[in-house]
């Protein structure tokens, strides 16, 4: 019961603060391409220890040359590198098949709702930052909106712009597996932002 609550309200608050230590942990994990964490069940209620090989992450390298010029061309680079992730991660994970959202989804394998996508999107952008492949931003802690006020509670992956301290939301929980993760600035997605053609689940 408790799972299934959080797989759909992604309550992203209760899990990562009331009933956060499982969470915490993954967040404030040290990772690397041969040993990093990895959320799923819903709020975080399976890990599993995740490894990449040194020709997989060639593949994310990739994703970054030629090197970005500006900080908007690297967004970019990041969104692309976390969608190849994502594939990569999860036919090691069985998470290959989740759906964008949490609604209507728990009948499917595989499933993440916010606070897992949050969090592994979290240690992605630390595995590239170790790397020197981010030269413009930097992963900082997640952010929640909604607290039921103004809608669902939901959560999302957050980086800073190094130059302008401007932040932005890197939110891959609204499409499938494998696609480039929603990246805009934090106070839009605040504002309760959602894509258009967001697959409605």
């Amino acid at each position: 019961m408790r799972r299934s609550f959080f797989s759909l309200l992604c309550l992203a608050t209760l899990s990562a603060h009331a009933d956060g230590p499982v969470i915490t942990h993954v967040l404030q994990q040290n990772p690397t391409l041969e040993h990093f964490e990895f959320c799923d069940g819903g709020g975080c209620a399976e890990v599993q220890t995740v490894g990449l090989t040194r020709g997989e992450w060639a593949q994310i390298r990739n994703e970054f040359d030629p090197a970005a010029a500006s900080a908007e061309d690297e967004r970019e680079h990041i969104g692309n590198a976390i969608a190849l992730l994502e594939q990569i991660v999860g036919l090691k994970t069985g998470t290959d098949t989740d759906r964008g959202g949490t609604f209507s989804n728990s009948d499917y394998p595989g499933q993440l709702d916010c606070n897992d996508e949050s969090t592994n999107t979290t240690t992605y952008l630390k595995l590239m930052l170790k790397d020197g492949l981010l030269h413009f931003h930097h992963p900082i802690d997640t952010k929640t909106r909604g607290f039921f006020f103004n809608g669902w509670p939901h959560t999302t992956a957050v980086m800073q712009e190094n130059a302008s301290g401007k932040k932005f939301a890197v939110d891959s929980w609204f499409f499938d597996n494998g696609q480039p993760p929603v990246i805009i600035p934090l106070e839009l997605w605040q504002d309760g932002w959602r894509p258009s053609n967001a697959i409605a689940r």
